[in-house]
C-alpha cells in the first residue's frame, strides 16, 4: 500500500483546485493500494499521437470513458462506450464524445481493458468509504451496478449491506471482515452457496480486498478523502477489478478537533458532596421543585447553595448574591435560569472557578440564531478553561432535565411527584442515558418496577457527551445495564459510545439502544429539536451487531428489554433447550410457532414420571399428558401450576422456560380479594405466590406470559413485584426472550 503516492495525487488535485479527483487520477490511488484496475491508455483527443498506444492492451474490445470533473457519474451520459479495439473505432467514438461534451471542463479520454464478465446479482459488487460525523471512517461493502440502490432498498435489513469501522469491533480484524461479508445476500453467490453453482471467487481475496480499503480509510481520512466509491468492482476469472471510482476530497481541518474533558469530575457531577442552584424562586418554579427535591431525598441544606440576590435563604438554604459570592468551589452548579442569561453565568463560573460540573436545564443556547456570539465566547473560555490546572468545569446540557443520581442523592427533573412519582424500592443496577428528558421521564414512568442507579438526560451534549458518560460509567461495576437512546452523535463519539460499549459488553453486562432520527423525516426532526445531527442508522445498526450492542427496533422494544436484562440479569441460559408450559392449547401453539432461537426440549425420564405423578397428585391425570410444551389445560389449579414449572426448571435438559398462565380459568386464584368470589391473588397458595418461590428457588432464565385484559394488571403486577418478567402475549414473550438469549439487532 504505497500511501505517498495516494498523497501525491491527492495533492495534485489540490493545487489545481479541484475537490473531485478525476478517474485517472482514482485508478492511480487504486493501484497504489493494490487493488486491480483494467490496463488503460489516456489521451488528450481524438487527434492525440499517443492513440497508437491502444495496442498495448490485450482484450478485443475497449471501454472508451470521457475523463471530466464536470461529469461524474459518465454512463447515465453517454460518456461510456464499448467498441472493437481497432484505432478507427476509437478516433470515431472519441471525436463524436469531443462534440457531445463539448461545454464541458474535458481534461482527456481512457483507452481500457474491456474486462469480461456477468453483470448478474452478485457479481458487481460496490466498496465505499465516507467520512461521517458520528462514526468517523465507515467502510461498506454491498451488492453493485447500476441497481445498487435499487438491492440495498428491498434487500432483507441486515443482508443488504456490511459496513466496517477501523476503529470499532470485538474480533481481530479479518475475521471480523470476513463475518460480516458472509452476512449479505450477495456473498452467498460470490462464495457459491446456491444451488449447482461454482464459487466465483475465493473469500479470503475478497477479504484481503476490503481489508486494504479498511486500512487505507484510517490514514486517508478525514484530512484527504471524505468519499471514496468503486462501483462496480467486479469478479473476472476469479479475480476482483475496480471498473470505475469516485473519489471526493474533503477541506482538511473540517473536523473540529476538542479539547480533552476531565472526565474524572464526571464524579463531582453525579455524586456532589456541595451544590448550587440558581433560577429558585421563592414562589414554586422549576428551581425550587429541584431544591426541594434534593432537600427530599436527603442532601444537608448546609452544603447547598442559592444564587439569588436580595435573599438571605430559601427553604433553610443559604443565599448568596452572585456567582463570584459562592463560599466555596461546589462539585454541582444547577442553571434553571433562561437560556439568555446562562452564558454570562458560565462565564463568572469559570473566571472565580466556582463549580467542578455544570448542569444546564434550559435549551435555545446552539438552536437559536443570534446567540452565535456570545456562545462562542463561552465555548473558548471553557476550552480555555481546560488548558489550567484547575481543569475547567463540566457542562451537562443544555435543553435536558438534569440528573437524578441515587448515589449522588439528587434529583434535577423537575416534575412534581404528583405527575411523575419516583420510583421507590431496591436500586435497580440500571443507568438510563437519554438524549431527550421527556424519553427518560416517560420510561420512568413506565417503568416503575425498576429504579435507575443513575437517570442521565444529556440534552444538546454541548460539552458532556453519551460516550463519555458509557466511559467513565464502564469501570461502575453496580451498573449491569446501560439503557441509552440517541438522536445523533457529537462528532466522532459514536466510536466513543461503540469503544466503552465493547468494553462493557466484554464485562458480561448489556447495553441496550434506541437510535431515533432513522428515516430522513426522523433525522430532520431530531436536528431541529437538540441541534444535533442524526446519524446513518442502518450503519449504527452494522456497528451495533458487530460491538454487541442491542439494539432496539421500537421504542416499546426498548423498554422490554431494558426489563428483561434487569430482570433476568445473570440468569444466563446454558443452551437452547427450552421448556414451555401454559394452561391454554392455543398459547401452546404460539410458543412452538416462535422459537426463534431455542430448541424444544425433550424432557427426561425422571420429569416425565414426576409430571404424571403430579397429574395424579392433583386429578388432572385424565386429560393431561406429558408433552413440550405442556399444555396443563385450564384444569388445572394454582398447586399443580407450580409443582409442573418446578419439575420443568429441575430437568438438567431444560436451560430456559416460558411460562404461560391465562388467569381467566376459575381452577387460579388470580383476583384481588373481594366478596364476589373466594380468591385472593396475594394468598399463598395463589400462583403469584407460588410463582415467586419458584422464582428464588431456581436460577434459570424464565418468563411469564399473562394472556389477558387490564382486569388482571393486579396479577400480573404481583408477579413482576418478584422480578419475574411478565409479557401479555406469547410471542412478545419469546422475542424478547429470544433478544436477551441470543442477541439481536433491530
Amino acid at each position: 500500500m504505497d500511501l505517498k503516492h495516494a498523497a501525491s495525487v491527492i495533492r495534485r488535485a489540490r493545487e489545481q483546485g479541484r475537490d473531485v479527483l478525476l478517474e485517472t487520477e482514482g485508478a492511480e490511488i487504486l493501484s497504489s493500494l493494490g487493488i486491480s484496475v483494467p490496463q488503460s491508455v489516456f489521451v488528450k483527443s481524438s487527434v492525440d499521437p499517443a492513440l497508437g498506444r491502444h495496442v498495448s492492451i490485450s482484450s478485443d474490445r475497449v471501454v472508451v470513458k470521457v475523463i471530466s470533473p464536470d461529469i461524474l457519474h459518465k454512463t447515465e451520459v453517454g460518456g461510456v462506450r464499448i467498441i472493437p479495439n481497432d484505432k478507427k473505432s476509437i478516433v470515431t467514438s472519441i471525436a463524436e464524445m469531443e462534440i457531445k461534451f463539448k461545454s464541458a471542463r474535458v481534461e482527456g479520454y481512457t483507452i481500457n481493458e474491456f474486462i469480461s464478465y456477468s453483470p448478474a446479482l452478485g457479481r458487481e459488487i460496490l466498496l465505499g468509504m465516507r467520512w461521517t460525523e458520528d462514526f468517523g471512517p465507515v467502510v461498506t461493502f454491498g451488492p453493485g451496478g447500476v441497481y445498487a440502490e435499487l438491492l440495498a432498498k428491498n434487500l432483507i435489513p441486515g443482508r443488504e449491506f456490511s459496513a466496517f469501522s477501523p476503529y470499532a469491533g470485538r474480533e481481530d480484524g479479518a475475521v471480523r471482515i470476513e463475518k460480516g461479508i458472509r452476512k449479505t445476500t450477495v456473498s452467498g453467490i460470490i462464495s457459491g452457496e446456491f444451488r449447482n453453482q461454482e464459487p466465483l471467487a475465493e473469500m479470503r481475496a475478497l477479504v484481503a480486498v476490503v481489508e486494504t480499503f479498511l486500512a487505507a480509510s484510517s490514514k486517508l481520512m478525514p484530512e484527504d478523502i471524505g468519499e471514496f466509491e468503486i462501483n462496480p468492482l467486479v469478479i473476472s476469472g476469479g479475480r476482483f477489478v475496480a471498473l470505475d471510482v469516485l473519489i471526493k476530497l474533503r477541506n482538511p481541518g473540517a473536523t473540529r478537533t476538542e479539547a480533552g474533558r476531565p472526565l474524572e469530575k464526571i464524579r463531582n457531577l453525579l455524586e456532589p458532596r456541595s451544590v448550587a442552584i440558581i433560577g429558585v424562586s421563592e414562589k414554586m418554579n422549576p428551581g425550587r421543585i429541584i431544591l426541594q427535591n434534593l432537600i427530599s431525598n436527603g442532601f444537608e441544606r448546609d452544603r447547598i447553595f442559592i444564587v439569588k440576590p436580595g435573599v438571605e435563604n430559601i427553604d433553610g438554604c443559604r443565599c448568596v448574591p452572585d456567582v463570584a459570592a459562592l463560599p466555596e468551589r461546589v462539585d454541582l452548579f444547577i442553571l434553571g435560569i433562561s437560556a439568555s442569561q446562562v452564558p454570562d453565568v458560565i462565564l463568572d463560573t469559570i473566571e472565580y472557578e466556582k463549580a467542578e460540573s455544570i448542569i444546564v436545564i434550559p435549551g435555545g443556547l446552539e438552536e437559536k440564531q443570534g446567540t452565535e456570539s456570545i456562545v462562542s465566547e463561552m465555548n473558548t473560555a471553557l476550552a480555555g478553561s481546560r488548558n489550567t490546572k484547575w481543569g475547567g468545569p463540566l457542562i451537562n446540557g443544555g435543553n435536558c432535565l438534569g440528573i437524578r443520581s441515587i448515589p449522588g442523592r439528587y434529583n434535577t427533573l423537575f416534575i412534581p411527584g404528583y405527575k411523575l412519582p419516583m420510583p421507590s424500592g431496591k436500586t435497580s443496577s440500571l443507568a438510563l442515558v437519554s438524549q431527550s428528558g421527556a424519553f427518560a421521564i416517560s420510561r420512568m414512568n413506565k417503568l416503575q418496577n425498576l429504579n435507575p442507579r443513575f437517570t442521565i438526560t444529556v440534552g444538546n451534549q454541548m460539552d458532556l457527551t453519551i460516550g463519555d458518560y458509557l466511559e467513565y460509567l464502564s469501570d461502575d461495576e453496580s451498573i449491569s445495564v446501560f439503557a441509552v437512546y440517541v438522536e445523533g452523535f457529537r462528532p466522532l463519539d459514536g466510536i466513543k459510545f461503540l469503544r466503552a460499549a465493547e468494553r462493557i459488553i466484554a464485562s458480561g453486562r448489556r447495553v441496550v439502544l434506541y437510535r431515533a432520527g432513522r428515516t430522513s423525516a426522523g433525522a430532520r426532526a431530531s436536528a431541529s429539536h437538540t441541534a444535533s445531527i442524526a446519524g446513518d442508522y442502518p450503519v449504527t445498526r452494522e456497528f451495533c451487531t458487530a460491538s454487541g450492542i442491542i439494539l432496539a427496533s421500537d421504542i416499546e422494544e426498548f423498554e422490554d428489554l431494558v426489563r428483561i436484562c434487569c430482570q433476568l440479569g445473570a440468569r444466563i441460559p446454558r443452551g437452547r433447550r427450552l421448556g414451555a408450559v401454559s394452561n391454554a392449547g392455543c398459547e401452546c401453539v404460539a410458543m412452538a410457532d416462535n422459537l426463534g432461537g431455542f430448541d424444544l426440549a425433550v424432557f427426561s425420564r425422571k420429569t416425565d414420571m414426576r409430571l404424571k405423578e403430579i397429574f395424579k397428585e392433583t386429578g388432572i391425570s385424565e386429560i393431561v399428558d406429558v408433552h413440550n410444551p405442556l399444555d396443563l389445560t385450564p384444569m388445572a389449579g394454582d398447586a399443580a401450576y407450580e409443582q409442573s414449572i418446578v419439575a420443568v426448571l429441575e430437568d438438567e435438559g431444560v436451560d430456559a422456560a416460558v411460562v404461560g398462565v391465562v388467569p381467566l380459568s376459575p381452577a387460579l386464584s388470580t383476583l384481588a380479594a373481594a366478596s364476589a368470589h373466594k380468591e385472593d391473588l396475594k394468598s399463598p397458595g395463589a400462583v403469584a405466590s407460588r410463582l415467586k418461590k419458584a422464582w428464588e428457588a431456581h436460577t434459570k432464565p424464565w418468563v411469564v406470559v399473562v394472556d389477558a385484559g387490564a382486569q388482571y394488571d393486579q396479577f400480573v403486577a404481583a408477579i413482576e413485584e418478584a422480578g419475574i418478567p411478565v409479557f401479555r402475549a406469547a410471542d412478545r414473550a419469546l422475542k424478547i426472550f429470544n433478544i436477551f438469549c441470543f442477541g439481536k439487532t433491530g
